[in-house]
């Protein structure tokens, strides 16, 4: 008779319940490392992969800035279409992104807030322009201004200005879909998720 393939699971019963303890696999499948300093740890290759690329950090956000600005440039040109809608979005999706990997995690809320701002509009065509350049300069400044020694307090009054003024935005926009607007302008569910 064969054997069975896997191991069955334990049961322990007690006077008014049982308890099922299911076969830990892993076991098997984890080898162990007889002297932990000199095995191959993928963390610390992946961190100093990392650090190697770091130096390019700041030219790559300056292209995601530029990418960004561009989107605009074709959004003020075109008007909102579907096209030049999802390029602004992309670009601001992809900083938000990146942002903290490349060293910039005070940019994530605004482009958080750009994004917001254009998936939440019911009709993207009445979204302000001045709204969007005030995103996308706000973006690109702090980038620029990086090294100051201010700029997290720059940037944090700048997002904290301009996610009001989307907020305010969306609730208007959305005043006449109550339990949308209930999704949208509550607190976020996430641990650590920003508006």
């Amino acid at each position: 008779m064969a054997q069975a393939k896997y191991p069955k699971p334990s049961v322990t019963t007690y006077a008014d319940h049982e308890v099922i303890t299911p076969p830990n696999r892993l076991r098997g499948t984890v080898s162990r490392v007889k002297d932990a300093r000199s095995a191959d740890n993928p963390v610390a290759r992946a961190e100093a992969a990392l650090a190697q690329l770091s130096s390019e950090f700041s030219g790559w956000m300056d292209q995601e800035c530029e990418r960004l600005d561009q989107a605009r440039s074709k959004l003020k040109a075109n008007g909102f279409n579907e096209a030049t809608q999802q390029a602004l979005f992309r670009a601001a999706h992809d900083i938000k992104g990146e942002a903290a990997t490349f060293g910039y995690p005070s940019i994530a809320s605004l482009a958080n807030s750009l994004c917001r701002l254009i998936e939440h509009s019911p009709d993207t065509t009445r979204i302000p322009l001045p709204l969007i350049d005030q995103h996308v300069d706000a973006v690109r400044a702090i980038v620029r201004e990086s090294a100051r020694p201010d700029i997290a307090i720059v940037a944090e009054a700048l997002t904290e200005r301009l996610r009001e003024v989307t907020e305010e935005f969306l609730a208007h926009e959305n005043r006449e879909r109550p339990g949308y607007l209930d999704d949208i302008l509550g607190p976020p569910i996430a641990p650590g998720e920003q508006f």
